[in-house]
């Protein structure tokens, strides 16, 4: 193991054990060091931290500020071991909220997203990014929680997944649909036979047999988009984590459309998403046409009740 190696997990370890999980930093980290390590350096400087972090060219501005604080705090830790460790100045790139627009699928773009995933090489990599597109489309899980689940929390039996590696330590149960299962099912078992010995007791296979990483989860979903038939546009590119808010805004227009009250069954929502705060759930949902239609739609039907 490299020094920048075990610095990373002495500081991922350190993090992790007041509280952070660092699921998404800790992949992205480590190919950091992986990439200074191939280039011969031994020791981080402003301007390497800064080309890794403005990567890819056609992310929005919010990604490139939040893969350098990332960068950023692993600078200071080395830093604080060893001066000759770069700590780049804050203000280097625009920091606050990405003001671009969220995009929020349609159950045809998820379709066409997941045939156009079982189109890679091989089989099973395709199965793979094609399970895992459905399943943050059906059950709103953050992009790093499916990617961490292991063999032993996908119960297919009891058609219940236990999400064990949430922000805040605060595991939960996501009940599964019966199309839900008989997918996962079928992934499972084409995984098996395609890896009788894998590296890894995760859930989700890369074709190596270890668990994909979310890097690399990341930029394979990014080459989807124009297979699929989505513009891959710089100020509105479709994310994999706008498959959660997805998720949030579907279950809202449900309510709409079946005539419930939505409102006592945001707290629901924001415990089924694994929110401690109501108030993150609210920042998913948008005015969308579908939403919009709903409501209007529950409002004619008041005011024709009117007298």
């Amino acid at each position: 193991m490299s020094e920048l190696t075990g610095a990373l997990e002495e500081y991922l370890a350190l993090r992790r054990g007041v509280g952070s999980k660092l699921v998404g930093a800790g992949y992205a980290l480590r190919g950091l060091v992986a990439e200074l390590e191939a280039a011969g350096q031994q020791f981080i400087t402003t301007d390497a931290l800064l080309a890794w972090a403005t990567r890819p060219a056609s992310a929005s501005s919010g990604w490139w500020s939040q893969r350098l604080q990332m960068g950023r705090s692993f600078a200071r830790f080395l830093h604080a071991l060893d001066s000759r460790h770069q700590v780049p100045p804050p203000g280097l790139l625009p920091q606050g909220p990405d003001q671009r627009g969220r995009h929020y699928f349609c159950e045809d773009e998820v379709s066409a997203l997941m045939e156009a995933a079982k189109r890679l090489e091989p089989t099973l990599r395709g199965e793979t990014y094609a399970t895992l597109i459905g399943l943050l489309w059906v059950t709103g899980m953050r992009v790093g929680e499916a990617l961490a689940l292991d063999r032993t929390d996908v119960d297919l039996a009891g058609a219940v997944i236990t999400v064990r590696h949430a922000k805040f330590n605060k595991a939960r149960r996501l009940p599964l649909a019966d199309s839900t299962r008989a997918a996962l099912a079928a992934y499972a078992r084409l995984r098996d036979v395609a890896i009788a010995r894998p590296e890894s007791p995760a859930f989700f296979l890369s074709r190596l047999g270890n668990r994909p990483g979310y890097g690399i989860v990341q930029s394979t979903f990014a080459t989807l988009l124009p297979a699929a038939g989505l513009e891959d546009r710089p100020r509105l590119r479709p994310r994999l984590h706008d498959l959660r808010r997805g998720f949030a805004g579907a279950a809202v227009t449900d309510w709409h459309r079946n005539g419930l009250d939505a409102e006592p069954r945001l707290a629901q929502l924001a415990t089924y998403l694994g929110h401690v705060d109501p108030t993150k759930t609210y920042r998913y949902l948008s005015a969308t046409p579908e939403l919009m239609g709903a409501v209007a739609s529950r409002l004619d039907a008041y005011l024709g009740e009117l007298p």
